[in-house]
């Protein structure tokens, strides 16, 4: 897998990858808790990034770490930076 190089103050979150049908592209989801402010309980919030995986390496169910980047399309503005896990 290509090292990603990158400056500056860019995002890098983790998520599991829930589709690999485009080509070079993944989509990635992305799980975050957040604390309600009135019932101060922590809510699990998702949501769907689509990434750019130039080598084809991912496949469903793989943890991955996805970094901000220029946009390569409408929807695609994020780049895989590794694989940390694969599936079973």
């Amino acid at each position: 897998m290509a090292e990603f190089k990158h400056t500056g103050n860019r995002r890098v979150l983790t998520g599991q990858v829930v589709s690999d049908k485009g080509d070079k592209t993944i989509v990635v989801r992305v799980e975050t808790l957040v604390k309600h402010p009135l019932l101060k309980k922590y809510i699990r919030r998702r949501k769907k990034f689509m990434a750019h995986d130039p080598a084809n390496d991912c496949g469903v169910g793989d943890k991955v770490q996805i970094v901000e980047s220029r946009p390569m399309s409408r929807r695609k503005r994020w780049h895989l930076v590794q694989i940390l896990e694969k599936a079973v």
